[in-house]
């Protein structure tokens, strides 16, 4: 979004993904931090501390996720950065955030994940609670604290005011429970536990073993339900008592996804795409990671980019998500940023003193 980025790391080992691994060198820190300046103070001696001073009196927002009041002992506290520059979004991301019981508990995304209901909602129907495959509360809760620090922007703008944000894991988890969160608030009841690929209230909506591989299929209402009935050989279902609604084929989920898989068994996962192509129901092959980074359509849309990395050379990246026709996505645009920065510490002068 042509923001001036400036990452400030721990001065001897940097960021702790810096060493996770393999592959090491532009592994999570590239996919994580695109922008165009790292670099590393001791926040224990004054000259860093001034330096970040100087920084903070010149930014727009500055972003930090140590635990509440650790700032503080540095001087680099809300109150104290407010007093430099009172028009600055001062962003605060925490396992637990700056309130309550668990405020001062450090916490990582699995943590969360576990505490906050969604591990147990997610895995196969009778297996135990599981992770989901990336760190999606980090993820979530990243997009939370963008889509604030964009509204106290537009707030200041009006107001010529800064504030402080306060973004947790632990909030942003609970908000994306979702539908499921309602369910109970609402019911008064307690959750319907793990249901693996499948929908506690839609069937059939779950993935189905072929003949080599899975497809997921959606018979997300009746009508789709009719095309899956029609293109797997078994119109008779939709006129079925047992099956012809979905209320009933809830109450008869067994006995009908068994059927189910039973027919997609009989052919691959690309003939069962060639069937259902065009026909209107939602389908999909389950890929996985390098097959999806190599599919088709991410290729059309761009999602995968090659930059210039300064140590390693050549390294492939997954784009940015989001593109309007006046600022289609660019291939080059992050190599530029590193080769016109990097990690080189002279950035931070030249911003102080312009």
């Amino acid at each position: 979004m042509c923001a001036e980025v400036i990452k400030i790391e721990h001065p001897v080992r940097g960021d702790d993904t810096r060493s996770w691994g393999p592959p090491y060198a532009g592994y999570t820190p590239e996919s994580e931090f695109e922008g165009p300046g790292e670099s590393a103070y001791y926040l224990t001696h004054p000259q860093g501390v001034e330096i970040l001073h100087k920084l903070a009196a010149q930014a727009d927002v500055l972003v930090e996720n140590y635990l509440p009041g650790t700032l503080r002992k540095y001087g680099l506290d809300y109150e104290t950065i407010h007093k430099i520059n009172p028009g600055l979004i001062y962003t605060s991301i925490t396992g637990y955030g700056q309130t309550g019981p668990y405020s001062n508990r450090a916490g990582y995304d699995v943590m969360v994940e576990a505490e906050f209901g969604l591990m147990h909602i997610t895995g196969n129907r009778d297996g135990p609670p599981v992770k989901v495959g990336v760190a999606v509360t980090d993820l979530t809760t990243g997009l939370y604290a963008s889509n604030s620090i964009m509204a106290a922007l537009l707030s200041r703008g009006r107001s010529g005011k800064g504030q402080h944000l306060d973004v947790a894991l632990s909030d942003c988890q609970t908000a994306t429970l979702a539908n499921i969160a309602s369910s109970c608030l609402i019911s008064g009841k307690k959750d319907s536990g793990r249901w693996g690929t499948a929908h506690p209230s839609i069937v059939p909506y779950r993935a189905f073993a072929t003949k080599d591989g899975d497809i997921l299929l959606g018979g997300g209402n009746d009508r789709l339900f009719g095309i899956l009935c029609d293109n797997v050989g078994r119109p008779e279902w939709k006129t079925d008592p047992r099956y012809s609604t979905n209320a009933e084929r809830v109450r008869n989920r067994a006995d009908l996804e068994v059927m189910i898989e039973d027919l997609t068994r009989q052919k691959t996962t690309a003939e069962w795409l060639a069937v259902f192509e065009g026909k209107g129901m939602p389908y999909a092959a389950i890929n996985d990671v390098q097959a999806a980074l190599e599919h088709e359509h991410t290729k059309a849309r761009n999602m995968v980019v090659e930059v210039d990395h300064p140590a390693c050379g050549p390294i492939k990246m997954v784009n940015t998500p989001s593109s309007t026709r006046r600022a289609p996505r660019s291939q080059d645009a992050a190599a530029r940023a590193r080769r016109a920065h990097g990690r080189d510490s002279h950035v931070l002068p030249w911003i102080i003193r312009r």
